[in-house]
């Protein structure tokens, strides 16, 4: 959105006065400190100055054909601009997370980038599950975009059931070869970024048969295209798979496989392999293979934070300028930020972007340490962490996705037009939802262990975000309003739902269900325990990292971030009303102590709502918002927008003396 001068809306100079705390303080301690913010600063005037990476034309009015070939060509310098940063020794992973993510990834591709998955999937595949000599051949080639890659795996007839995949490698020792082949249409691989026209290579997950034998799913590197000309190679079924709710630049693509062959070493052999006689050694655990998954899960969760933010901007400062209805018939049209209703649309919204950023701050850490130990052999962690991931990725991305649509409707008519930027920010955040493990199924992927653990309690102590399980249950939890009460009330009553949700497993087993009937008959309480134990986590890090700032922060911010985690808190209790009266010892009374409590800080936080979102400190080029500019010239910006409609290109339609004139005529 081209960015005109226009003075400060006095609405915002007004809610930027009234601030307590000062906002750069926020913005740097969200950043990771000064020299984070600073270099953060610097990445976006590297990118964002660059005229190159605007588009001539808003994205709404092209084709689907004109929105891909503009995506590609940005990505394109997007990505020779990020590895000239690292020929600079200005690189790192902060680059990529922006550029691929939320934050500048979504300013300068909104509708996204053809070429992610190479940077996300792609490569931290060839380095997880490569061995030494295979990295050694792929990743220099990757890393220098020598070769494009994309991530094979969902197909169109299975998705997060990976166990259910059809496509088949089946390797023949006579010519030490796989031959990959798609039995069936359902086999077809279906939805990975780029895979459409922009990868010429792809990890493709397929069921590996060796010596007669099925060994599961492995992965595969796969030449889809000639190097030089880009045609797909023989036996190679390639395509773009069309229109979608959001992401229409990404190139999701579909590929099919008849009998094509590719060499025994380019089966990815870090954990599995096959040897040249057909020999299948098998990896020391299945769980190796879901490395990559689980990094982007990860990194999922950060996401779900950003693209909250930005609509949280956006609602928060167009809540500030838009004056409506009144509140007291003599008086004038109030800010519709001063409606109790409004500020509860906004404030928990708000809330959330610091717990799922301090939630993704921790996983990440978490992540970290926990693939420093898998180099080592040590695999005690993987099953935690994997558990982790799938539930903060689950509710991290289902909240925000609900958070976004809510922001939406708090800005009224003007939030549905895509000058608001909220509608393609719904279609980027509720994709998420799906991609990387649909949430239900990470859910009770999340419950499978908590049910193994709850069954088995002797090395739970040994287990972070799991300890409180040996104790949760027995606990004493009178109310006091307190957020440490809201955390052991959460605790017993995912606790409680665990252990429910067991008993009723094994009394259907005990009428004569077999487990996995039982399982399905048991699967929506077991999703409830999950959601409840994602919820749990959030809450208790959101906690952690406020202790954790007091003595770092000044007085001021320490009050806020101390009302933001206490909204969260309360609001996380009043979603588990139900819940918290079955299983723990809260009355009724006390709920209604609950709801004083979020009117209380509601009414707290006010002053500082406009500050706070300013500390996310987001440029108008990331926001690219009309509603969500720092100026706050919400109506002209609006009007300007609408300037650029090729149908205000003339002041008659040609279809007026073709259709219109004609019809109105006859009528006479």
């Amino acid at each position: 959105m081209a960015q005109e001068q226009f003075k400060i809306s006095p609405d915002l100079e007004k809610e930027r006065n009234k601030c307590t705390f000062k906002t750069l303080e926020l913005t740097q301690l969200l950043d990771g400190g000064a020299e984070k913010y600073n270099e953060r600063k610097s990445r976006e005037d590297f990118f964002l100055s660059d005229p190159e990476l605007k588009s001539k034309v808003p994205l709404e009015y092209l084709s689907h054909k004109e929105k891909y070939e503009e995506a590609v060509r940005k990505a394109c310098l997007l990505f020779r601009k990020v590895i000239q940063l690292q020929n600079e020794g200005k690189g790192g992973m902060d680059n990529f997370r922006e550029v691929l993510g939320g934050q500048l990834g979504s300013a300068i591709l909104p509708d996204g980038n053809p070429i992610t998955l190479h940077y996300v999937m792609f490569i931290p595949t060839l380095m997880g599950q490569g061995t030494i000599e295979q990295q050694a051949e792929w990743i220099q080639k990757a890393w220098n975009c020598d070769i494009i890659g994309t991530y094979a795996q969902t197909e169109l007839g299975h998705g997060t059931f990976i166990r259910g995949l059809e496509t088949v490698a089946k390797y023949d020792p006579k010519t030490e070869e796989f031959v990959l082949h798609s039995p069936t249409l359902t086999a077809y691989k279906w939805w990975p970024g780029g895979l459409g026209h922009s990868a010429n290579y792809a990890v493709v997950v397929a069921q590996l048969y060796t010596q007669g034998k099925c060994h599961g799913i492995h992965p595969f590197v796969v030449q889809l295209r000639d190097e030089e000309t880009h045609e797909p190679l023989p036996g190679i079924k390639i395509g773009e798979i069309g229109c979608k709710l959001g992401m229409n630049s990404t190139n999701n693509g579909y590929l099919g496989f008849d009998n094509v062959r590719i060499p025994r070493n380019y089966m990815l052999m870090k954990n599995s392999q096959v040897l040249p006689d057909g020999t299948y050694v098998k990896s020391p655990s299945s769980k190796l293979t879901y490395g990559t998954m689980i990094f982007v899960r990860v990194v999922l969760v950060q996401d779900a934070a950003t693209y909250l933010k930005k609509a949280s901007i956006i609602a928060t400062r167009y809540s500030a300028i838009r004056h409506q209805s009144q509140i007291k018939p003599d008086q004038p049209e109030p800010q519709i930020l001063d409606y109790v209703t409004q500020q509860y649309k906004l404030f928990p919204n708000i809330a959330s972007c610091f717990a799922f950023q301090y939630a993704a701050t921790w996983l990440w850490d978490t992540y970290n340490n926990i693939t420093e130990e898998l180099e080592t052999g040590q695999l005690d962690n993987l099953p935690e962490l994997h558990a982790t991931a799938c539930v903060l990725k689950a509710v991290s991305t289902a909240d925000a996705a609900q958070g976004v649509e809510m922001l939406r409707l708090a800005c009224g008519g003007h939030g549905y037009m895509t000058a608001s930027n909220l509608p393609s920010t719904y279609g980027l955040v509720t994709a998420m939802c799906t991609y990387e493990g649909e949430n239900t199924v990470l859910l009770l992927q999340t419950a499978r262990f908590l049910v193994k653990m709850w069954q088995n309690k002797t090395n739970v102590y040994k287990l972070p975000t799991m300890k409180y399980l040996a104790t949760a249950l027995n606990r004493a939890t009178p109310f006091e309003k307190s957020v440490e009460w809201v955390i052991a009330a959460l605790q017993k009553t995912a606790a409680g739902k665990i252990d429910l949700a067991n008993r009723h497993l094994n009394e259907r087993v005990a009428k004569g269900q077999s487990y996995e009937d039982a399982w399905n008959n048991t699967s929506i309480e077991l999703v409830s325990a999950a959601e409840v134990h994602g919820r749990t986590i959030i809450v208790e890090q959101f906690y952690n990292t406020v202790q954790g700032y007091k003595s770092r922060v000044s007085k001021e911010l320490g009050t806020v971030l101390e009302q933001l985690l206490q909204l969260y808190a309360v609001n996380a209790a009043l979603r588990c009303t139900g819940d918290f009266l079955r299983f723990t010892e809260v009355l009724g009374k006390d709920i209604t102590v609950l709801q004083t409590w979020l009117e209380e800080l509601l009414s707290q936080i006010r002053p500082n709502a406009v500050g706070l979102v300013d500390s996310f400190d987001m440029r108008d080029e990331i926001l690219s918002s009309a509603l969500g500019c720092y100026d706050g010239n919400v109506y002209e910006r609006l009007f300007n927008e609408a300037q650029k409609s090729p149908l205000n290109a003339e002041p008659v339609n040609k279809s007026y003396n073709l259709y219109l004139k004609p019809f109105i005529k006859a009528q006479l």
